[in-house]
């Protein structure tokens, strides 16, 4: 009798072991790399050595294994040792039952179950204990780690180890979801990953949309240019737009005619010319490296396409800017349930995910609403006309210069026969 107390706390030992082993698997395989170093830098040493062993994931995990399978075989042994002591051949069957469901219960599931709520809490519990057991089983870890590396010569894997930009933004999704981080830092961090993929074609001022000065101007005429636009830099031309010699900064023009100048040109300052194709990280580096925050972008002929300034660069990550000079325009005026008005500078790909359309903007050749308009219509657009697109009807509601301003969208409602 004694005997058979005595196999009954071993088994409820191995139990035990057996829970402890598969909540350590569960633990390190689920803990966040990102928390536990945030808690390392901060000086707790048991995060530290979680990373320290997670960096040497194969070895962890075959000590897991390994001692998870021996607790478990011995468990196994010892009870059907017990059971056949008191029901003969049919011990063997009920210790199989009843080993397969407590195994299960207690040293799978819920073991599991409660280190995947708090995994890296239960990993810097465990990390000791673990270590010890690693030393203990050094013998047997080498052994399959040599195992290890004939099957990776075996069976050669091609697959790049490293994360990409899809899993990045992922991670930031789910980020927002446990709420780690809020909506607005969620898309500053996408804005901040997808900065390299943005041209400066798509956030440039167009050359029709551009206010400069001809070198020919008096100086009465550029003081009134930039006191009616509240610009602090105007390019400046020579003959053409497509002849930009420089650019001119309100302060210096100012301290200039107060020191009573009479030639500008002496203070119009070199500019930096760019391609239309050069990307915005690229552009960023190359207005911090010549000290200037306006860039002129000629187009492939050589032309002026337009320009673009250290505000634009910024507002592709913090969302739009307005000063007190800038006239508060909205993009996207939702007017009820299924109508909205829409500012035709704004970008396709923006009108599409803001109106939840799944075609591909890519897949036009305009990249604005302006531009996307005249390719339905098919000719220069003029206020009134409209065309149905993707369940929606779009109307032309202001035209400036040939150029759509403003359309409408419509959200075509179906009607069941039941309510007809």
């Amino acid at each position: 009798m004694g005997s058979d107390i005595i196999l009954i706390i071993v088994l409820g030992l191995l139990i035990l072991m057996s829970a402890y082993f598969s909540a350590t698997e569960t633990a390190f395989s689920s803990a966040n790399r990102i928390r536990l170093k945030s808690m390392a830098g901060a000086g707790n040493k048991r995060a530290a050595l979680v990373l320290k062993m997670s960096d040497n994931f194969d070895r962890l995990l075959s000590t897991i294994l390994i001692g998870n399978n021996i607790v478990n075989i011995v468990a196994t042994s010892l009870a059907t040792v017990l059971f056949t002591r008191h029901w003969g051949d049919m011990g063997v069957t009920l210790s199989t039952v009843v080993m397969t469901v407590l195994v299960l219960i207690f040293g799978e599931i819920s073991p599991k179950s409660l280190a995947k709520e708090s995994p890296e809490k239960f990993a810097m519990f465990s990390a000791p204990i673990l270590k010890v057991i690693m030393i203990l089983l050094t013998p047997l870890n080498w052994l399959f780690m040599k195992w290890k590396k004939l099957l990776s010569k075996l069976f050669k894997n091609k697959d790049t180890q490293s994360m990409t930009e899809e899993e990045l933004m992922t991670i930031v999704e789910e980020a927002e979801e446990d709420g780690g981080i809020d909506e607005h830092e969620g898309e500053l961090i996408r804005s901040a990953i997808e900065f390299n993929d943005v041209s400066v074609q798509d956030i440039l001022t167009h050359r029709v949309d551009l206010i400069a000065i001809d070198d020919e101007m008096s100086n009465e005429e550029i003081k009134e240019v930039f006191l009616n636009n509240g610009l602090s830099r105007l390019p400046v031309y020579k003959d053409t737009i497509d002849h930009i010699i420089g650019v001119l900064h309100e302060k210096d023009f100012m301290a200039f005619l107060n020191k009573g100048g009479t030639d500008y040109h002496s203070v119009i300052q070199q500019v930096l010319f760019i391609p239309e194709n050069m990307k915005i990280s690229n552009l960023l580096r190359s207005l911090q490296k010549s000290k200037t925050h306006l860039a002129v972008v000629v187009d492939e002929f050589g032309g002026t396409a337009g320009i673009v300034t250290m505000e634009d660069i910024l507002e592709e990550l913090v969302g739009e800017i307005w000063d007190e000079h800038d006239e508060v325009v909205e993009t996207f005026q939702k007017l009820d349930e299924v109508t909205t008005l829409v500012n035709c500078s704004a970008d396709l790909d923006d009108l599409f995910e803001v109106l939840d359309i799944k075609q591909d903007p890519d897949s036009f050749d305009s990249t604005t609403v302006s531009g996307w308009v005249m390719e339905e219509l098919d000719r220069l657009p003029e206020e009134g006309d409209s065309f149905a697109f993707e369940g929606y009807q779009v109307t032309v509601m202001k035209v400036d210069d040939r150029r759509v301003a403003q359309i409408k969208v419509v959200k075509e409602v179906q009607v069941s026969p039941e309510e007809e």
